[in-house]
This record gives C-alpha cells, sequence and structure tokens, in this order.
C-alpha cells in the first residue's frame, strides 16, 4: 500500500481535483464548480476555499476544504470527497480535523457543516472531529447520487477555542425543552438583546421549496404567511430571540414544525427553522436530538396529510 500524504492544495491540482469529483459523483454533485478546474484555482487563490488533499503517489485521493465569503470569520467545511478506491482510511476525517486546525491561524471563529443524511458517514466524521448537530433542513438539496428524493442536510456548528455564540437564556417551551437546554450547555448563554435590524424580509425559490428570512415575526406578517398557498413548500429561518415560545405557537398554528437552529450570517445570533411540507422517509440519524426533529417532523406531515388528503392544498404531497 502507497503512503497517504495530506497537503494544502497547489494550482496543479485542479484538474486532478476535479476528475475526482466526476469519478465519485458523475454528473450529480451539488455544486457546479467543481467541473471547472480554472473555477477551482479560482476559488482557492482568491482564498474563497481553503483546499486540502489526501494524495498518494499516483493520484488525488481525497478533498475538503473551508469555504467561506471574504473577510467572514465564519466558514463551512464542505466539498469532501473519497475516492472508492481508499475508503475505510478515515480520509475524510482526517481532512477535516486538519482544516479546523488551521481555521484559528484563518481568522475564523467558528465553521459549520452540512452532513449528509442518506448514509452515516458524514454525521460520524463530524462528530469526531467536534461538531455539534444544532438542526434539519429537510428536503434541502437534489441527491447528489440522483436519488429520486431529494437530500436532507443536518446543520453542524463548531466553535474555534476562545469564541462563544450563546443562546438567550430565557424559558424553553416544553416540546424542545430537550434540545435547547442541550444546545445551551454547548454554546452557553446570555441576556438576549435586540439586534439592529440587518437581516431585511426576504422569500426565494429554491428548487421547489421557498425559503423565508424573517428577523421579527408581527401579527401583520403572520397574516401574510398564512395567505401563501398551501401546497408550497415553506422553510422559514427566523431570528431567534425571547419572543421564540410565541413565535412557536404561531408556526405551529400554521402546520410548521420546528426543525433545530443554525447560525445567523453575523459574528453572533441564532436563526430557529421551521418547516411546512416534506417528503414521507424514514432516516436513522447520528444525534438522538436530529432523530427526534426528523420524527416530530415526519408525524407533523402525516396529521397534515390526515386533515387535508394526501392530493389535497394542504397535503405534503402535492407540497412537495
Amino acid at each position: 500500500m502507497t503512503r497517504l500524504v495530506f497537503r494544502p492544495y497547489r494550482p496543479s491540482d485542479a484538474g486532478a481535483v476535479s476528475r475526482l469529483f466526476r469519478e465519485v459523483y458523475g454528473d450529480h454533485y451539488v455544486q457546479p464548480d467543481v467541473y471547472l478546474p480554472n473555477m477551482i484555482n479560482q476559488h482557492n487563490a482568491e482564498g474563497h476555499w481553503q483546499s486540502m488533499l489526501a494524495v498518494d503517489d499516483v493520484r488525488v485521493l481525497g478533498h475538503a476544504a473551508l469555504c467561506r465569503n471574504a473577510h467572514s470569520n465564519t466558514a463551512e467545511l464542505a466539498l469532501s470527497v473519497v475516492h472508492p478506491a481508499a475508503q475505510g482510511q478515515s480520509i475524510a476525517t482526517r481532512l477535516g480535523r486538519a482544516l479546523l486546525m488551521q481555521s484559528g491561524c484563518l481568522g475564523l471563529e467558528s465553521v459549520s457543516i452540512k452532513q449528509v443524511t442518506h448514509h452515516p458517514y458524514t454525521q460520524r466524521m463530524a462528530q469526531k472531529i467536534g461538531f455539534h448537530s444544532t438542526g434539519l433542513m429537510p428536503d434541502y438539496v437534489p441527491s447528489p447520487f440522483a436519488d429520486p428524493l431529494p437530500e436532507t442536510i443536518v446543520m453542524g456548528y463548531h466553535m474555534i477555542d476562545g469564541h462563544r455564540r450563546p443562546l438567550p437564556d430565557i424559558p424553553w417551551p416544553e416540546s424542545c425543552r430537550t434540545l435547547m437546554q442541550h444546545l445551551c450547555s454547548v454554546f452557553g448563554t446570555h441576556q438576549h438583546k435586540t439586534s439592529p435590524a440587518a437581516m431585511p424580509l426576504q422569500i426565494k425559490q429554491h428548487q421547489r421549496r421557498f425559503d423565508i428570512v424573517i428577523q421579527y415575526l408581527n401579527k401583520d406578517l403572520l397574516e401574510q404567511l398564512w395567505q401563501l398557498p398551501r401546497h408550497w413548500l415553506i422553510s422559514v429561518r427566523l431570528e431567534l430571540s425571547r419572543h421564540f415560545a410565541r413565535n412557536l405557537r404561531s408556526f405551529s398554528a400554521l402546520g410548521f414544525a420546528f426543525t433545530g437552529l443554525m447560525p445567523t450570517p453575523g459574528d453572533t445570533g441564532w436563526f430557529a427553522l421551521f418547516h411546512r411540507g416534506v417528503q414521507a422517509r424514514s432516516l436513522n440519524l447520528n444525534c438522538a436530538h436530529m432523530q427526534q426533529l426528523h420524527d416530530d417532523l415526519q408525524q407533523n406531515a402525516n396529521a397534515t396529510r390526515t386533515l387535508h388528503g394526501p392530493h389535497s392544498p394542504g397535503g405534503a404531497r402535492s407540497a412537495a
């Protein structure tokens, strides 16, 4: 067996990295940039990607990268791929750990990860290197393996030593208290202060899902959300605040299920995630808290289908 070497990306690696993605994912990888070696070079040259490779004497066998926007102090551990011939050697774990060790020197305060759920390996790797699962993003992207169901994602988060992203110190509703107390024990708490209006209301369509970003939920906006078509599949990111219990009741009344948290784009703060309309599926997740969110979401969808019928505007099948 040839010796594996883990090293930073070089411009001459672009073609080999692109071929690796093609060999593993064919034409179905969700990030099209990997199919253009010039884009791989450009992202690394501009600092948007910080790529790490696993190589032997012949070829590139593994790739992962820290991906971030310019001047951001947070990044995403992403673009992780391992050649089938090299599986079983913990390459993805070793690449991820090496990148996290560099993150402080790069000026990062935190790193996120999107864990796939059609297999357990990404979830196990993330837990091994210090990520904590915070939220579920159902039916998030088309499957890179061309499966009929879109990929559900588990959000993970890792704080770099010396930095914090606390949650508001508030009473949590019984339905999600176990999860929220767990996240408070991991990330800490603070006395909540109203943040400046830095996130204007947004709505965008992504595939068959409508993504909505809300900073503050008031009566008028709640009424407008109620009037949206019942067959729409909707994901909402609402800034986590001291009004969380009230917001949870309001969204539950509209048929949404709570699916955890994810960090806001800024240096501090969290989004509470709510979702309406989901494909029926069974998942075995590595994190018990995420498994409970998935089970609750499926139960909520089943109740909606029972109430409205599978082909009615309120049914999850028509929503998907």
